[in-house]
């Protein structure tokens, strides 16, 4: 099984795994000695469906005869027969509506579809084989921001029953969960009869009460209530990733987006308030149609002011379908390489003063692996890591002393980084 892009498809692809081992199959030691290799693409942006392709060629050429290859995912949901066309070298294009254990179709029009039988929401998966686990709470999305092509092929959220996230996340046997949605905080709202109007709060409580850490990726910052930031500080892992996408009101608007400078820092410093030691993320798109110099200059102030402990910066993707294909003021590759540089210069060196500032701090973390951990400050997968000693076991909890800081990473007492990496 190969897994292409964000937390969600690794959710996704451990859905998919379960199924096959309840079928019947078993892990190959590669994909050279496979009968079956499946890859669960991504379709977000360009770059990753170029990397989509690459790997379908890339796998496909190393495996056996008689071996086949299952195209998944998000690019199989978005293109479908035009896919399955333009790749000759996979065995089926299918999308989620079908199980990919014994596929009958080169490709199915998912596109058209109902919404599927084949629901891998609530399949079973194996456990962890990592002290952490993605547990995904919804499908769907009902906004339509400008730059976003994911609710045309992932269609409007659909929340799960809040007793059957409880029993992933047990079935994980997983020390921290992490709840992952396509807007997460946005859980609930497809179903106000049954699940109320407060159903994220409630479910970060349950999911708490079987889990060491609850951890929270992608909160649309308008749904970012003193209620919501209670519950999430209650769980003692006050991490908060704010999906921002830009500060410039006007921008903000074209994006079709919420908010705007000021609401973000009164935001931001609220969190501050009632968790001074919470650490925050967020994600900006650089680019975007109409943005110009002085947008620019607005998202580097804030960046600056802010001092955000982690940020990522990406390229304005065009995709097809979207509000954004028809804006004016497209700004050149060129300038847009240049402001996205000059943003993540900016964020590096804010990101090693934070961590800096941890030298001589105890952090409680929790052991990913033989000489690595993560304290609350930390996702898996995506911010820095801390190293520790060797001999500490994996899936433990420890508190350890920070003695030094190697740009996003921390060391504690008794790493050995060197032999980590």
């Amino acid at each position: 099984m190969e897994t292409l892009g964000c937390p969600k498809n690794d959710v996704d692809s451990d859905k998919i795994i379960g199924t096959l081992l309840a079928d019947g199959m078993e892990p190959s030691s590669g994909p050279d000695d496979a009968d079956l290799i499946v890859v669960n693409t991504c379709a977000f942006i360009e770059p990753a469906r170029r990397e989509s392709i690459d790997t379908v060629l890339a796998l496909s050429d190393q495996r056996r005869d008689g071996a086949r290859v299952v195209v998944t995912g998000c690019m199989a949901e978005r293109y479908g027969e035009e896919l399955a066309a333009a790749l000759p070298e996979a065995d089926a294009v299918v999308g989620f509506g079908q199980a990919v254990a014994a596929p009958s179709r080169r490709s199915i029009p998912v596109a058209a579809a109902p919404l599927p039988s084949f629901d891998l929401l609530n399949l079973p998966r194996p456990a962890s084989s990592r002290p952490w686990a993605y547990v995904k709470i919804a499908e769907g999305c009902d906004r339509s921001c400008g730059f976003c092509a994911i609710p045309s092929f992932r269609g409007p959220q659909r929340s799960r029953d809040p007793q059957a996230i409880v029993d992933e996340a047990v079935a994980t046997q997983a020390r921290e969960i992490v709840l992952v949605a396509q807007d997460l905080a946005a859980y609930g709202r497809d179903r106000p009869d049954d699940l109320g109007s407060g159903a994220i709060v409630d479910l970060v409580r349950a999911v708490s009460d079987v889990a060491d850490r609850v951890r929270l990726l992608y909160l649309y910052p308008s749904d970012l209530n003193d209620q919501l930031l209670d519950a999430i500080i209650a769980t003692g892992v006050p991490y908060f990733d704010l999906s921002l996408q830009h500060v410039n009101r006007d921008l903000l608007r074209r994006m079709r987006r919420w908010g705007d400078e000021g609401r973000f820092r009164d935001r931001i410093a609220r969190i501050r308030e009632l968790a001074p030691d919470a650490a925050l993320r967020s994600n900006f798109i650089v680019g975007y149609p109409g943005e110009t110099e002085q947008h620019h200059d607005d998202l580097l102030g804030f960046v600056n002011d802010m001092q955000l402990d982690w940020c990522g910066f990406f390229e304005f993707s065009p995709e097809e379908g979207t509000a954004a294909m028809d804006l004016d003021g497209h700004v050149p590759p060129e300038l847009i390489r240049e402001r996205i540089a000059e943003l993540r210069e900016l964020q590096d060196s804010i990101t090693a003063a934070r961590r800096d500032d941890l030298i001589g701090t105890t952090q409680r973390v929790l052991v990913d692996s033989a000489g690595v951990a993560r304290s609350h400050r930390e996702a898996p997968e995506i911010d820095g890591v801390i190293h520790v000693d060797p001999a500490l076991i994996v899936g433990d909890f420890a508190d350890v002393t920070i003695i030094d800081a190697l740009g996003p990473d921390l060391v504690a007492d008794g790493a050995h980084p060197d032999e980590d990496v």
